[in-house]
């Protein structure tokens, strides 16, 4: 009972929200048609249940005119039947996609707002493809909600109109056994509750591993696409280490849990199809073995016992939603699960972000950005940089090193805001624009203007600036490609890449620029031109470079080192400082 008011709770949290937003009234009023005609349709069925008792009476009293007649109402009651079910279903999809649209929204909102996602990664939290709990997931639980739940109120309004029905037909024809009549109120309806508590019971005893069998069958299929992407993204490096066969084996192992999960799941359900199919057959002649010995004793008349069949089937079925929805309502339960952790990492990663113990970034009234008692520190608590102080003032230039490893960019990383594990606080000038290009840009795909002023509109791409920039950073046959589409992080080098990524801060013009090793795939003359044109263009900006060669000495005003104290424990954070040589110049 705890578990079931658990997931009650969870999925008026996931669903409720939708119809409190701003689209709440076309939300509500699709609701409420799609209900509104559930129900109509209830009412259709409980007019032909008592169709059946006139038209069966007909048939035995051999009454023509009456047989005629019951057949055009019959008909009324069919073309009725048939646009009430059409348009139940395009209302029903139109509310889906309303739906799904808005959790959509939201969601990518969540994930996407600032640096959550990156948040999420690092900390390694059970929210496995969050790609799939967006496009799949969120399909499902709409769809799925909106099946179960207008089934589950369509057979409670049918359990109780048929339930009435047949209570008045157990009066009428009471039960006889052995040639006596036995009155019991109601007698009907109890063997009916009886039949569905018996077969409930036996469907969850045999279905209940199907839960947790759908949740890993969803992730495995999810895990599979995602590696076949990988391997997709990263064609070029896999043939060049000729590593087909190795990525093969491994994309089979991955397609190997899928086949072992299903094979698990068709075992499952083979178990549950064999009880409910014999359940569902044995329900079509329970009511007539109860109710034919009265029929044969002169009490009922062919139409009440056919009557008695229609009503008896439909309260046996609402009884029975659970028996016969068990397989969507196991995998309902599972995309709820996956929503569910979605939803906590989402929240675990902002709670992180800004807890009080965390890096904080600060709008202060100085010129320049400042770093204080600042311990930068992995996701698992680790300390891996200690910073007690460091300045950049604008226009500087300044080189950070230390051996790979030390944490220069997770230095970058927490310094630019998305890094908040550690504790300390960074400086940051009132309204100044911060701006980090990494080793490896990312490129969306799209025209090749719309990537190099990504993050910016692609409409808002300046193609005689852009025409201008491309020679300057050495890429002149890139002028007329502009308006091409591409796939660009796989197209282009990765000294192109960078090139290109170098394009975005003379575009974008930030106040203090970090480079991350954003020019390491270039040699030494074209970095050398490339930093002097961030010199030119960009003289007001600050400039920290993260870089190996001692080439770039000559570009920045002062160098930073990160070093560890060699007696001290392997995992002793490193220590960001001023050079000794630079002091004692000092």
């Amino acid at each position: 009972m705890r578990n079931i008011l658990a997931t009650l709770a969870t999925i008026w949290r996931l669903a409720i929200p939708y119809f409190r937003s701003e689209d709440r009234w076309p939300g509500r009023i699709l609701l409420a048609a799609v209900i509104a005609i559930e129900l109509s349709i209830v009412g259709i069925t409980v007019l032909i249940n008592q169709w059946y008792n006139r038209f069966y009476n007909a048939l035995q009293e051999k009454n023509w005119d009456q047989f005629v007649g019951e057949l055009k109402y019959f008909s009324i009651l069919v073309a009725i039947f048939v646009v009430l079910a059409v348009y139940q279903l395009y209302l029903n999809q139109w509310l889906q996609i309303r739906w799904r649209r808005w959790m959509t929204t939201q969601y990518l909102d969540g994930w996407m707002r600032d640096a959550d996602h990156f948040r999420m990664q690092m900390m390694g939290q059970p929210a496995d493809n969050p790609d799939q709990r967006i496009s799949d997931d969120i399909k499902l639980f709409v769809n799925q909600t909106l099946s179960i739940g207008v089934g589950l109120l369509s057979s409670i309004v049918t359990l109780l109109s048929f339930a009435a029905i047949l209570w008045g037909l157990s009066n009428t024809a009471p039960l006889h056994l052995f040639g006596s009549a036995i009155a019991i109120p109601g007698y009907l309806v109890w063997v009916a509750l009886i039949y569905a508590i018996i077969g409930t019971a036996f469907t969850h005893f045999i279905g209940w591993p199907l839960v947790g069998l759908n949740f890993n069958q969803q992730r495995y299929e999810a895990d599979f696409r995602f590696n076949l992407v990988r391997v997709r993204e990263n064609g070029e490096q896999i043939a060049l280490l000729k590593g087909e066969p190795a990525e093969t084996e491994r994309l089979l192992g991955r397609f190997r849990a899928i086949i072992d999960n299903w094979m698990a799941i068709m075992t499952r359900q083979k178990k549950l199809t064999f009880f409910t199919a014999a359940y569902s057959q044995a329900s079509v002649v329970v009511p007539f073995i109860i109710a034919s010995p009265a029929y044969f004793a002169g009490a009922m008349q062919l139409g009440g016992l056919m009557q008695t069949a229609s009503a008896f089937d439909s309260v046996q079925k609402a009884l029975s939603f659970f028996i016969s929805a068990y397989r969507d309502l196991a995998e309902w339960r599972a995309v709820i699960d996956r929503l569910n952790g979605f939803e906590a990492s989402i929240a675990l990663a902002r709670t992180a972000a800004h807890a009080q113990d965390a890096i904080h970034i600060a709008q202060a009234p100085q010129k320049n950005l400042s770093v204080e008692n600042l311990s930068v520190a992995l996701p698992q608590g680790r300390t891996l940089v200690a910073a007690d102080h460091m300045s950049v003032q604008p226009g500087e230039r300044v080189l950070v090193t230390g051996p790979s490893g030390a944490g220069k960019s997770t230095l970058f990383r927490a310094m630019s805001g998305i890094w908040p594990f550690g504790s300390g606080v960074v400086s940051v000038p009132a309204g100044a624009d911060v701006m980090v290009l990494p080793q490896r840009p990312y490129f969306p795909v799209g025209s090749l203007a719309a990537a190099i002023v990504y993050p910016a509109a692609a409409e808002t791409a300046d193609y005689a600036k852009l025409a201008a920039l491309l020679p300057a950073v050495g890429l002149p046959n890139f002028v007329d490609r502009l308006n091409e589409d591409g796939h660009w992080n796989q197209i282009l080098s990765g000294g192109e890449q960078q090139r290109l990524g170098l394009i975005r801060a003379l575009l974008q013009e930030p106040d203090f620029l970090f480079l991350d090793e954003a020019t390491s795939s270039l040699d030494e003359p074209a970095e050398e031109a490339l930093y002097r044109l961030l010199s030119e263009r960009l003289a007001s900006t600050a400039i920290v470079s993260i870089g190996h060669r001692s080439t770039l000495k000559a570009f920045h005003d002062r160098g930073l080192e990160l070093s560890a104290d060699r007696d001290a424990a392997n995992d002793a954070p490193f220590t960001l400082h001023e050079p000794a040589a630079a002091q004692a110049a000092q």
